[in-house]
């Protein structure tokens, strides 16, 4: 119908008139807004969790993720789904489909939320902010990561050989190679073994010069790697952007940070 388009074609005209008074959200039109209001309100609420949604629909297909019913198969793989939009994003796993087209750049997605993503590297928007500092990230991510490397003490990850643990797994399977003596990082030039890829990667620059050294443009000093370079880059400035949440200290980098931290879990 006629009136349908109209209200579509409000969608591409980026307009966003009507603002929720209980949240930031922004919406083309006034039925929009009215549809989400629903969600602040308990009109389409849950009975299981007590979350609340938009339409009685939204709510139905909600409804599945509790009774654990998944009524939509695909017909090639046989994976089942809870509604039929995941069975149609899903779909595109097989046709290969990505409709939705960065406009700055022309890749292009299987989903929106992707292509969400993707366009905060060109606008630089990074909405999630962390609670403990001032930093903010495009991914939400980027922010647990970060929460949990700088801002928590929790060592979930322990070494089968040693009393140690080690926040990611990262840095646990380093540290295991100090107690197996593995080195599966290896210099194609001459064969060198190294324990970890930074260690290779100085090792290339250094004997096989392959890349370039970073200067420092206030003292001259040269780093083999870019973020050695930065992290050097904020001695020679006042502000010492990692905050310690327990007390009103301040540091120059994350690892610092860290070490003081534990003189608080010895309190």
């Amino acid at each position: 119908m006629k009136h349908h388009l109209e209200r579509h074609k409000e969608i591409h005209a980026g307009d966003t008139l009507y603002s929720c008074t209980e949240c930031e959200k922004h919406f083309t039109t006034e039925r929009y807004l009215m549809q989400h209001m629903n969600v602040h309100g308990s009109k389409y609420q849950c009975t299981e969790c007590g979350k609340c949604f938009s339409s009685n629909q939204a709510l139905a297909r909600h409804r599945h993720s509790h009774s654990g019913e998944k009524p939509f198969v695909c017909s090639i793989c046989g994976n089942r789904f809870t509604c039929s939009r995941s069975l149609a994003v899903h779909s595109r796993i097989h046709s290969g489909e990505k409709p939705h087209k960065c406009p700055v750049c022309d890749k292009a997605f299987s989903q929106s939320c992707d292509l969400t993503r993707h366009m905060r590297i060109h606008t630089g928007d990074k909405p999630y902010k962390c609670l403990l500092c001032d930093k903010s990230f495009s991914q939400s991510g980027d922010l647990q990561t970060h929460t949990h490397h700088v801002h928590s003490n929790r060592r979930s990850h322990d070494c089968r050989y040693c009393a140690k643990q080690f926040k990611t797994r990262r840095h646990l399977k380093q540290h295991v190679y100090t107690h197996t003596g593995a080195k599966p990082y290896l210099c194609e030039q001459c064969s060198d073994c190294f324990r970890q890829l930074g260690h290779l990667k100085a090792h290339l620059l250094k004997s096989h010069n392959e890349g370039t050294w970073f200067t420092c443009h206030i003292c001259q000093k040269k780093f083999i790697q870019i973020a050695s370079l930065k992290v050097h880059l904020l001695r020679h400035e006042v502000v010492k952007p990692y905050v310690c949440c327990e007390c009103p200290l301040s540091f120059n980098t994350a690892g610092e940070l860290r070490s003081h931290q534990l003189v608080h879990l010895d309190v």
